[in-house]
């Protein structure tokens, strides 16, 4: 009789376990060669026996069902066929089987299915196939438990996001763990820092990553990143969230800061989005209150008040006049050289000076999540043994999450206490240096970023633009109005 031979595997539990593709094969061949069989082709793969698509299989079983002539199909056990009852894949072959088309050999269970067989043996193949989905939903179950379990303690099974890594731990180097990328963290606090500054839009930001950074991410991919729960300490999966353990890149506040100011630009009206004018929607009548509105006459953009409350008198500005006005305010907020150096020495000392204390708090809260993790775990332990009830055991659960997040959120709080202030400081500094330029030779949308980020509430007063600098622009702006610098 001639045979076919199926070897199959799924895990690397399988292959260590002696059920490797090159073990199996090397039996069902001595199998049948003890036979007397024709071995008319070999097949080995590697694929779950459980799922519902089965590709690598299905071809196998569009080979069996075509041959003319009465086969042996041959296979180390049942669960190598499947793992699943309710297979009808299966059940086409135990037909043939019975039907005398085809025998099913199943070496090591020591079980051949033919018709002569009797209902016992129908009944032991019945049974072989129950304890193989058997063995499966145990191993789900396992699995799922195992999974639940890390989730709980704050453990991310995945690839990290970026701004962290995967690393190995010894001994045996199996045990993985993950790690903020000391290298590429930065880049995502600064990207939560432009964003929520409200003085990018996502083109902007882009353009500014890859300028810094030499990051070539698409718009979708920043958005991404700045809608990852995980940057504040919350890992989400399958929808539901659960605090991580590792250090947090940012805090909650800056993360719902960022997604405040994405609502906004959501909301923002389109109706206007294609007409290039600079200053539309910036500015007010000081006189009456009404927005001033742009329009274009004979190549020239013009503002002015619509008086739509009553004629005042108000004036008509060229866009050039107030691009040279709001020019001269960018230009006061260059400081001198010795200022700025001696500003940037003092922010350095005054942040190694801080370091000590930050490390302390940072390894008493670090303490207090290892403490509360451990506990975690025991309750959950309790609730597997049945020491307390589910009732108890969510409502304790539920007050240790809280627990969590609050000490999540100090940790954040404390990391941006620590590191943003000096690289906010050293950045609005590199600003103000250089402020006049980036107005002058900015395209409309930087110019519009760079008049929110500094100035508030503009408006036209007669013939002057009068405004309300943001901090800290209105102490700088003060100090070089007054010329007067202070240590």
């Amino acid at each position: 009789m001639k045979a076919i031979i199926i070897a199959r595997v799924s895990t690397e539990e399988q292959k260590e376990a002696g059920l490797s593709l090159p073990a199996q094969e090397e039996r069902l061949k001595k199998y049948c060669q003890n036979k007397g069989f024709e071995i008319i082709k070999s097949c080995s793969f590697d694929e779950s026996a459980y799922k519902d698509q089965r590709d690598e299989f299905d071809a196998i079983l569009d080979f069996i069902l075509a041959q003319k002539d009465k086969v042996a199909v041959c296979c180390d056990k049942v669960d190598r066929l499947t793992r699943n009852v309710f297979d009808k894949r299966i059940s086409a072959l135990y037909e043939r089987a019975l039907s005398d088309q085809i025998e099913l050999h199943f070496i090591s269970d020591g079980q051949i299915l033919n018709s002569q067989i009797s209902a016992a043996q129908k009944f032991q193949f019945s049974i072989s196939l129950g304890l193989a989905k058997y063995y499966s939903d145990v191993i789900s179950d396992n699995v799922k438990r195992a999974n639940e379990q890390k989730l709980r303690r704050g453990e991310w099974a995945a690839k990290a996001p970026f701004g962290y890594k995967n690393i190995s731990l010894p001994p045996d180097w199996k045990k993985k763990d993950v790690i903020v990328d000391n290298e590429l963290a930065p880049i995502i606090n600064h990207a939560f820092e432009l964003y929520a500054s409200q003085a990018y839009s996502m083109e902007l930001l882009y353009k500014k990553l890859k300028s810094d950074y030499g990051v070539n991410w698409s718009k979708g991919y920043i958005d991404k990143l700045l809608n990852n729960h995980f940057y504040y300490g919350i890992m989400v999966v399958k929808g539901k969230h659960y605090p991580h353990r590792y250090p947090p890149l940012i805090s909650k506040e800056l993360f719902d800061q960022v997604q405040s100011v994405k609502a906004g630009f959501n909301k923002k009206p389109i109706k206007y989005a294609g007409l290039p004018y600079a200053y539309r929607g910036l500015m007010r009548c000081g006189d009456c209150g009404l927005a001033i509105t742009a329009e274009k006459h004979k190549g020239h953009v013009y503002y002015h008040c619509t008086q739509f409350n009553g004629k005042h008198g108000a004036k008509w500005f060229r866009e050039e006049e107030i691009t040279e006005q709001l020019a001269n305010i960018f230009k006061l907020l260059k400081m001198p050289d010795n200022i700025v150096e001696e500003i940037t020495n003092t922010l350095s000392e005054v942040h190694q000076n801080k370091m000590d204390f930050h490390n302390k708090q940072f390894d008493k809260l670090t303490k207090e999540q290892r403490d509360l993790t451990k506990m975690m775990d025991s309750l959950y332990m309790d609730k597997l043994r049945g020491r307390i009830t589910e009732a108890d055991y969510d409502r304790f659960y539920q007050s240790f999450c809280e627990q969590r997040d609050d000490i999540n959120s100090r940790i954040g709080k404390l990391q941006q206490a620590e590191n943003n202030y000096y690289i906010t400081a050293k950045h609005i500094l590199g600003i103000t240096s250089k402020a006049h330029e980036l107005f002058i030779g900015s395209e409309v949308e930087e110019k519009r970023q760079l008049i929110k980020l500094v100035l508030l509430n503009l408006r036209i007063e007669g013939e002057n633009i009068e405004y309300i600098a943001q901090k800290p622009f209105d102490l700088i702006l003060k100090c070089s109005d007054d010329q007067v610098w202070r240590p």
